[in-house]
């Protein structure tokens, strides 16, 4: 059984749109999370205090260390009382090789006992787990420290490899570990680990490879699914029996965030734009429910189907609080719902598959589990949520019900009233006045009550205590956002045939690869499809992202749709010649043309109000991270652009399975 983590996140809503002189970096090595719990240091208006209680979600009671006076100030105005960066590397999780993620994820595993639980940490049980991982004291206190500073797997990477001397295993070695995993432990005869790493030790030697460390091959093994193993080793019946939960409960859900499941579904209602109030569509909602409580951990709503930006755009809301949410729909109840879950359970679906997906989770440490085809009984609480809600929906105007049977002559657009936002605001007022609010029937007590017992406590339960607050919401953010790897040359970078520049791709333009000197580095850029005006580029020497605004800083504002709306255009219309030019007149032509148009159909209008509510909600817009925020616009971005092609040596990756918008 899995016990409570310890360790949350925060964020908080900066809408700041002013030009800086210079620029600087949005994911510099800082202070990551807040601890909310009692005897933590905490700052603030400028002042120190200690916190002596944490009475509710609202509100803490701290001591002034210089005059000891006693205040009751609100926990969202809280912050760290550490102001300088911290050393936790904030590598990028593309750029780490599994060699050092293995040996990352096995340090995590020594001190993962002495993270969880409800008991206090004693030195007697870091002695204890020291003998029985066979490290020193010092050297899991050390990892401890390192984690937590960050709270992310990424603090216990290694050294650079050339200060320990370490080498890559080669291809051949990480097959051969596969093959002979596949082969000697994944059997019903069970042989133990020791025999598979003498195997492999023996095949080694005859094909003249290097022997691989213990400690690498039994990670590889720690990295199997637990289900997987016993299904393999036992057979599938024992694995059912042990990892089948029973219908009207779900096997370690007992404490808050120990087990959130996610899952996807159109919503049964026509939404209307924002402009003319004219019906666009069905949108979908991607929703997140804590199982423990029945809270709703956070939602994400979009006219796209459920994909990339979707799931990791829901798993970012769960993670953050939802104070600046509640404001910008003006409701004044409360969604303490915050932090890291234990375990998120998935849909197995090819939207949820991804190695970006998979490793953000890691790192946040995070264990995904992802739902057995053909097995309903799984899943059941978020389903039975998500029906519930259809309900309350089906009583709204422009509802589209269940069928066409049940909606008869029913005019779903002709009665649409909400737009997406409006929309929104409805739900979560709903979620927060009424669902939270009222009885559920398996629970005995409404969800905030039972979340609150779980968090803060009873007279018969102890709580596990409040999450701490995520301080860092743009990197949280970016962990799970789409990324591409580019070249970088004298004119900057090129991504979809638009350009990109600022100083600080100066000191990488035209570098080699370090290891093969024949070819051009690539670098990972990240970029929200809901605004691409700007992209963030990671520095993999000072270990930072960098936004990277529009070399021409003239070009406005667009989403990757409107971009590729505008090259499919410029096709139709016969240009052969596509550059950076030709992409922005067309989509200004394209813009002109719908605003004389006198009859917009549904589709148009539906793309439209896509365009907007992107850019109404992406991480620009939520973060504040601007594109003329922390940039300064380099004086040869009024000059007219010559075409200038991809870099041929430049590769897209496709982190989810990207049916957002496809190959970026």
């Amino acid at each position: 059984m899995c016990c409570p983590r310890l360790y949350w996140h925060r964020f908080e809503h900066p809408f700041n749109n002013e030009i800086s002189d210079m620029a600087v970096s949005v994911t510099q090595a800082s202070p990551r999370r807040l601890e909310i719990k009692q005897g933590s240091l905490v700052r603030h208006a400028g002042r120190d205090y200690t916190v002596i209680a944490v009475p509710d979600f609202e509100w803490v009671l701290v001591k002034e260390l210089k005059t000891e006076k006693i205040d009751r100030v609100l926990i969202k105005e809280l912050q760290s009382v550490i102001d300088q960066p911290s050393q936790v590397k904030t590598q990028d999780l593309i750029s780490i090789t599994d060699e050092d993620w293995l040996i990352a994820q096995e340090r995590f595993n020594c001190i993962r006992p002495l993270l969880e639980g409800y008991e206090q940490r004693t030195r007697t049980m870091v002695i204890a787990r020291a003998k029985e991982t066979e490290k020193t004291t010092s050297t899991l206190y050390r990892w401890l420290n390192l984690y937590e500073a960050s709270g992310m797997i990424t603090s216990l990477l290694p050294l650079n490899r050339q200060d320990k001397g370490r080498k890559r295993l080669t291809p051949e070695v990480e097959q051969l570990i596969d093959r002979v995993i596949e082969q000697e432990y994944l059997t019903r005869q069970q042989k133990k680990i020791t025999h598979v790493c003498r195997e492999i030790d023996r095949l080694c030697h005859l094909s003249n490879l290097p022997k691989p460390h213990p400690n690498t091959i039994r990670n590889r093994i720690d990295q199997l699914s637990l289900e997987h193993k016993v299904a393999r080793r036992q057979g599938g019946r024992v694995a059912d029996a042990a990892f089948t939960p029973i219908l009207g409960s779900f096997p370690n859900a007992d404490w808050p965030l120990a087990v959130v499941q996610l899952d996807h579904t159109p919503v049964d209602i026509i939404l209307v734009d924002d402009m003319d109030r004219r019906p666009i569509g069905r949108p979908w909602i991607t929703m997140a429910i804590d199982v423990y409580s029945r809270m709703i951990g956070g939602f994400y709503i979009s006219f796209d189907p459920p994909g990339a930006l979707a799931a990791g755009q829901a798993i970012a809301n769960i993670i953050l609080p939802k104070e600046a949410w509640l404001a910008r729909h003006n409701i004044s109840g409360e969604l303490p719902v915050w932090g890291k879950m234990d375990r998120l359970h998935m849909d197995n679906a090819r939207e949820f598959r991804g190695k970006v997906l998979e490793r953000a989770c890691e790192n946040h440490g995070i264990t995904i589990e992802w739902r057995p085809v053909r097995r309903a009984y799984y899943g059941g609480h978020i389903e039975s949520l998500l029906g519930t809600f259809a309900e309350e929906i089906h009583t709204l105007p422009g509802t589209t019900f269940s069928n066409t049977r049940e909606r008869g002559d029913y005019d779903s657009d002709g009665k649409a009233i909400f737009s997406l936002s409006e929309f929104e605001g409805w739900l979560l007022e709903h979620i927060v006045g009424d669902y939270h609010q009222r009885l559920h029937s398996a629970l005995n007590t409404s969800p905030l009550a039972k979340w609150r017992e779980g968090i803060l406590g009873s007279t018969t339960r102890m709580g596990r205590g409040m999450p701490p607050r995520e301080l860092d919401e743009l990197r949280l953010r970016l962990d799970f956002m789409p990324f591409v790897e580019r070249t970088i040359q004298d004119y900057g970078v090129v991504l979809d045939g638009v350009h990109y520049y600022h100083d600080v791709l100066r000191h990488w333009i035209n570098a080699v690869d370090p290891n093969q000197r024949k070819q051009k580095r690539l670098f990972t850029f990240r970029r929200d499809p809901r605004d691409i005006s700007l992209i963030y580029f990671y520095d993999p020497e000072l270990e930072q992202y960098f936004p990277i605004p529009y070399r021409d800083a003239t070009r406005p504002a667009i989403t990757l749709w409107e971009l590729r709306a505008a090259m499919r255009q410029a096709r139709e219309d016969g240009l052969k010649d596509i550059n950076e030019d030709t992409i922005f007149q067309t989509r200004t032509r394209m813009i002109e043309r719908v605003e004389a148009a006198k009859q917009k159909t549904r589709a148009v209008r539906r793309q439209e109000q896509r365009q907007r509510d992107g850019k109404q909600r992406s991480v620009v817009a939520q973060t504040g991270v601007l594109a003329s925020k922390g940039v300064v616009t380099d004086p040869i971005v009024t000059k007219t652009l010559r075409p200038t092609p991809e870099p041929s040596t430049a590769t897209s990756i496709t982190p989810f399975d990207d049916l957002d918008f496809g190959t970026m």
